[in-house]
């Protein structure tokens, strides 16, 4: 396989696997072009690479901004807005990690803490369906502290911890 190829096809499926995640398939493919380029790229450079127009290339480079997982770079005496991915796996990983949890989980903790909250809690059904709401929080507060610990962590912490647990 030619590296040309080999980056396509990185490019190709690291947006169909984003999906599968919950994540703008168009974004995560601007992500993996940047991350393969070895030069910041151009917002043509980015439309012109993915075939995608200009107000895509900008939204999704501005949110990609937006989880700091990509920055801005200037050229000098080049007026043209330059993109770079960090390239840095373990931290893409706390940063892709931080943004999750703030989208995902911390509202549920909010709806579920709402959720437990009503008047007629006397009640057989209402007690039971308060113990279920405190089930769903104690699993979503789990999850929730396992990734503060990944994003808090070192990846030499986080590996060893893993392979502990797999043994």
């Amino acid at each position: 396989m030619q590296l040309s190829e080999a980056k396509e096809k990185y490019i190709q499926t690291w947006g169909t696997f984003a999906t599968n995640w919950g994540i703008n398939r168009t974004m995560a493919q601007v992500h993996a072009l940047l991350l393969a380029s070895v030069k910041p790229l151009s917002t043509d450079e980015v439309m012109e690479q993915l075939e995608i127009s200009r107000g895509n290339a900008n939204m999704n480079l501005r949110a990609l901004i937006d989880w700091g997982i990509v920055r801005k770079e200037f050229i000098k005496g080049d007026r043209k807005e330059y993109f770079v991915a960090e390239k840095d796996v373990w931290y893409l990983f706390k940063q892709i990690t931080k943004e999750r949890r703030k989208r995902e989980i911390e509202p549920v903790i909010s709806f579920l803490e709402e959720l437990k909250n009503i008047e007629d809690k006397d009640s057989d059904e209402a007690q039971e369906f308060i113990k279920l709401m405190n089930d769903f929080s104690s699993v979503t507060g789990k999850i929730n502290n396992i990734m503060d610990l990944a994003i808090k962590s070192d990846d030499h912490w986080l590996v060893g911890k893993i392979t502990n647990l797999l043994k």
